[in-house]
This record gives C-alpha cells, structure tokens and sequence, in this order.
C-alpha cells in the first residue's frame, strides 16, 4: 500500500491503492505514519516526495471503511487523533523539506495532506476539492491551519463551505501550488525539485520550517527574537561557513547538514 524509495538523500513516499485512487484505509494511514517517520527520523534523507500511484494523489477517507465504522457505532474510529493528526504534524515539522507531486485528484484529507508539503508540484489534470461539509463534516488533518496561510482566510472558508473543485490553473493563479506542469513530467519536476532541496542547506531548510510555522501564530517581536535564535545556530554550522567561503571564491557551495 506505500511504495518508499530512497535516491539522492530524497525518500519518495507513494501512496499505492491506485484502483481505489488511494484513498485512505486504516491499514494505509498506518503504513504512511510508518513511512513519514522512517523518513524524519533517518538523517541520511534530506528531502521528501510525496505522491500517489496511478491516476489520483488521493482521494481521502475511503468511504466504504468509514461507513461500515458508522455502521458499527464506531464513528470515526478514532483516526484523526490516532493517523491523520501525527502525519500531518510530521510532515510540517520535520527538519527537512517535503515536496507533494499531486498527479491527479487530491480530495478531503488527500488534499490536506498536499497542504501541509513545503512545497507542491502540480499536474494540469490535477484537481483539489475540500468535501468534507458535503458529507456532514469539519475539515481535518491540519486543512484549517495549513489552506488560510497559504491562500487566506476568504479563499480558504469558500473551498471549505461550497466544496468546488479547484483546477490546477487556478490553484497555481491562488498561490495553493508551486509550478503546474504536463501530467507526464509532474513526478520528474517535482524529484528534480526534491533533489534540488536535498542537495542544498538542510539545517537552515529546517529554520525556515520553524520560523514560518512560529511566526504565523506570534507577534513580531516574539517572531524577530526566534529569527536572532535561529540565525544564531545556522551561522555556527560548518554549512554557513562552508557556504561563505565558496561565494567568496566564485564556487557552487556544498551542504552537509553537520
């Protein structure tokens, strides 16, 4: 059910029930934490790629699972707590870079997983749709923190209330993606992209990180003190020197995170 592939420092995680447009089981969503840790938690990885297999990114919830839990008086099964919440919180905070190749439909929690990537390479048949008040729920895994940053707060209630899918065109017009490209050369831009990240400055991909997610919810001067804390720590690194030097001598630099 996930494919994990390590080339160029890059861990590609592809979600693979691509009959079922990858849609997510409870035996998926374990797979995919596993493979979300393994990926944080190995230091030989500096990038991550997320995608799925065939024709969908994913298409959320697998419905049918959910509603034999109904069924059964088990609601929600305890997921968002027990899956969606700890895979989206890994992939936003993790000290390195997430790239999504969203190839194809990306809906409900499909969709809030491309959100909470750094970065989102799109297909020009790529589709994103929040359904989740279409069947009687609140948005989860992260959509309500993660889509108002990244479009605000008007386009954001408007994907979440009318549930109209957005089309690759305009998502790229809305900020929502990186780059649009051919459905043929979404999987190879977007590990070109990872590839690019991996072999850059890890530890100051990861300051970043911090000091977007911090800021969004402090005030400026709280936000400026972190930033000194942070500059702080990435100029101490052999990277930053490294890096200097190389300028300085005209030359490409080289990043090894020490």
């Amino acid at each position: 059910m996930i494919r994990y592939d390590v080339a160029d420092a890059v861990a590609a995680i592809t979600l693979d029930r691509p009959d079922a447009m990858n849609s997510l089981t409870a035996e998926l969503k374990d797979a995919l934490l596993d493979a979300v840790r393994r990926a944080a938690g190995d230091p030989a990885i500096r990038a991550v790629l997320l995608t799925g297999a065939g024709r969908a990114f994913c298409a959320g919830q697998d419905l049918r699972e959910h509603a034999d839990n109904l069924e059964a008086g088990r609601g929600l099964a305890g997921t968002v707590h027990r899956h969606y919440n700890p895979i989206v919180e890994l992939i936003t905070t993790m000290p390195k870079p997430v790239v999504a190749a969203v190839n194809g439909v990306a809906a409900g929690a499909g969709a809030s997983l491309a959100f909470a990537c750094d970065l989102r390479v799109a297909s020009e048949k790529a589709k994103f749709a929040l359904a989740f008040a279409g069947i009687g729920l609140a948005p989860d895994s992260g959509a309500s923190w993660t889509l108002q940053r990244l479009i605000g707060q008007g386009r954001a209630a408007e994907l979440m209330l009318l549930g109209e899918p957005l089309d690759a065109p305009r998502a790229l017009q809305l900020g929502l993606v990186t780059r649009v490209v051919p459905a043929d050369e979404v999987l190879k831009t977007a590990h070109e992209l990872a590839v690019r990240l991996a072999q850059g400055p890890t530890l100051a991909y990861a300051a970043t990180k911090r000091a977007l997610a911090y800021s969004a919810t402090h005030s400026l001067p709280d936000s400026l003190a972190l930033e000194a804390e942070l500059q702080d720590a990435c100029a101490a690194t052999q990277d930053h020197l490294n890096a200097t030097r190389a300028f300085l001598a005209k030359e490409r630099p080289t990043f090894h995170a020490e």
